[in-house]
């Protein structure tokens, strides 16, 4: 089987170490808390995602900046879409802004966590052939 590239690892979440087995154990968006569950280990090469104890609190502040990206783009686009900035309209911009937070917050919990994983980890790679090595993960 042909390997996967970074980017197509990063946008289908998978492993950073093997590019095959799944990050999260199900959908981005459903209507249970179980499709954001990350997997403790990886299912085809047994990577432990979390490497130290608290590690996915550096993935907070990769979400806050994908948050305030989101936020500006959704404010500029109301903008531009015709409605100006006056006092009159400061709660339809938020209200705006807070929908955009609501909707965008399962995209930034998966992909800052994924972000953290495949760019920010360093001695985190790509092996070839790892997920070929079947690990015990009762250990």
């Amino acid at each position: 089987m042909k390997p996967i590239s970074k980017f197509e690892a990063v946008v289908q979440c998978k492993c950073p170490r093997c590019r095959e087995g799944n990050i999260f154990s199900g959908r981005m968006y459903s209507f249970s808390f179980k499709g954001q569950i990350t997997n403790e280990y990886c299912p085809a090469c047994g990577l432990r995602f979390e490497r130290e104890p608290g590690f996915f609190y550096v993935s907070m502040f990769i979400s806050y900046a994908m948050n305030v990206a989101e936020m500006i783009t959704a404010s500029v686009a109301t903008y531009v879409l015709g409605m100006p900035l006056e006092y009159d309209n400061l709660w339809y911009y938020v209200g705006i802004l807070l929908l955009t937070v609501l909707i965008c917050s399962p995209f930034n919990y998966r992909y800052s966590r994924v972000f953290l994983l495949h760019w920010l980890t360093p001695g985190l790679g790509y092996i070839p052939g790892s997920a070929d090595k079947k690990v015990d993960l009762t250990r």
